[in-house]
């Protein structure tokens, strides 16, 4: 775990419960949902109780396994919420019965739809078959059947499209109201201000406002707040807005937003990026990670493209989510509660939101060998770190380096994200098959397994670019390259297991 072997195997922590002096101990590969109800049982409360801890000095204590350690003279205080009792159960029941009886009446009227339609189909081509019409009546039977069929295919996307959230509609943007509370700032313990800053950081073990915690750590530990002169409440409710605005998708939600944007904390730790580029930039870094995929509505470019949709209207089939994404962070922005901007002058937010779109739309896989290609050559005719275009160069590869990154990670932080992926991909290829679009191979339930997926995409994407990034900063090969190598591996080794059980 990089420098992360420091860390103890198991911890002490001494609590105050009730004016009782209580004492746990637990391992540092359990999870805050672990120690959560570990204090439920020890204070005898109902485990879906709110449990919050604070310090001498009354600072929240984030409740997990990184927590400070403290000592039995300075006892943590434990604050215990119980859950309310539920009322009204018989209106909620009915309530729920009702939405499902509705339900069930759409699919039987669909039914009859479909049985209605279909015998007049049936009766309409017996004639054609039987009676011998002339050939006016024939063309204009001929017509009368087309109309059916897609009277029934208009029937069954109408339906489908009632159960499954559209892609091709934007959502408003999400801005939180002026009187929502921001989030807690927990109390970071120095191992996990350490710990965020390595690529083998485990993404997993945090709660949403851990996670915004840590983004707003990050901010700040790098002097972006300074030199933006960012309000802090303002980066605050910017977070939050971030949050808001990523659907709760198998992949591309909020924590792939917090995966990105760790992996690029930890590559600008990882090569001492300042002593290369200006805080400008890598404030344009961070910000083009945390917005990289606002909105993703989980269904990828090809989808958008083939299904005509409206975001693919919209940019005239050219990254349309990619320029979606931006087009939804700079909203955000243009919201004055949320505008970390809003102090820098006209020609440095100018180069601010060209930058950021430049990196967004970078992340577009589409363009990844032409990124690539500009980058090597101008690495192979001498990088200069003064020139703008070769400075935009690199940026574009840090960020796509980020963006799909997973594989970096140790095996039980990456595998993960593999299902993850695999469940939007076959979740794509399900609705591609239903409405008659071309489904590609890899994302076929049927044709794709995990080791398949990933050999090839090691193999020849990400092995080849951190490689070349590594040309650049040698100690990615170690820290990022190596791993990756072992992944490939491991993948291999997989496929072939499943080939001889096959046999």
């Amino acid at each position: 775990m990089g420098n992360g072997s420091s860390i103890e195997s198991s911890k002490t922590i001494f609590l105050d419960i009730n004016g009782k002096e209580e004492k746990i101990v637990f391992s540092r590969h359990c999870s805050s949902r672990d120690i959560h109800e570990l204090i439920a049982t020890i204070a005898a409360v109902n485990r879906h109780s709110t449990i919050s801890i604070k310090d001498e000095n009354g600072a929240h204590i984030s409740l997990s396994p990184t927590m400070p350690a403290n000592n039995q003279g300075c006892p943590y205080k434990v604050f215990i919420k119980e859950p309310n009792e539920p009322q009204g159960d018989s209106e909620a029941f009915q309530t729920v019965l009702t939405q499902v009886t509705e339900q069930i009446n759409r699919v039987f009227k669909m039914e009859e739809l479909k049985s209605e339609l279909s015998t007049r189909l049936t009766t309409l081509e017996k004639r054609l078959e039987i009676e011998g019409l002339k050939v006016v009546e024939i063309e204009k039977c001929k017509r009368d059947i087309s109309d059916i069929k897609d009277q029934i295919w208009n029937a069954q996307k109408k339906y489908t499209d009632n159960e499954i959230q559209p892609c091709s509609k934007m959502d408003k943007i999400k801005i939180p109201r002026h009187n929502v509370a921001t989030f807690e700032k927990y109390t970071l313990s120095q191992e996990t201000v350490d710990y965020v800053k390595q690529p083998t950081f485990d993404i997993w073990h945090w709660e949403p406002n851990e996670m915004l915690s840590l983004l707003e750590h990050m901010y700040h530990e790098l002097g972006l707040v300074h030199e933006f002169n960012m309000n802090p409440i303002t980066l605050k409710r910017w977070l939050l807005c971030v949050q808001e605005n990523y659907r709760n998708n198998p992949f591309h939600n909020f924590r792939h937003c917090f995966c990105v944007t760790q992996m690029m904390y930890g590559m600008i730790q990882l090569c001492t990026l300042w002593d290369f580029v200006s805080r400008e930039d890598l404030g344009i870094l961070m910000t083009a990670a945390v917005c990289h995929d606002l909105d993703h509505p989980g269904y990828n470019n090809t989808y958008q493209i083939n299904a005509r949709t409206e975001l693919a209207i919209r940019y005239n089939d050219i990254s349309p989510l990619e320029n979606h994404h931006c087009a939804v962070a700079f909203q955000i922005i243009s919201n004055p509660e949320c505008n970390i901007f809003a102090n820098v002058d006209k020609d440095t937010f100018k180069r601010v939101r060209a930058g950021i779109t430049m990196l967004i739309l970078a992340t577009d896989m589409a363009r990844h060998a032409e990124i690539m290609e500009s980058f090597k050559d101008k690495f192979n005719k001498g990088f200069n770190f003064k020139n703008k275009e070769h400075l935009d160069t690199l940026k574009m590869v840090l960020i796509k380096c980020c963006d799909i990154s997973n594989e970096v990670r140790p095996m039980e932080v990456s595998e993960p994200w593999v299902d993850c992926l695999l469940e939007e991909y076959f979740n794509q290829s399900d609705r591609e098959k239903s409405e008659g679009l071309p489904v590609a191979p890899f994302m076929d339930r049927e044709k794709v397994t995990k080791p398949t997926a990933q050999i090839g995409f090691i193999k020849f994407v990400l092995i080849p670019m951190f490689e070349t990034a590594a040309n650049l900063f040698p100690q990615i090969d170690d820290v990022m390259v190596r791993p990756l190598r072992e992944a490939k591996d491991r993948y291999e080794e997989m496929k072939s297991l499943e080939d001889n059980l096959k046999e």
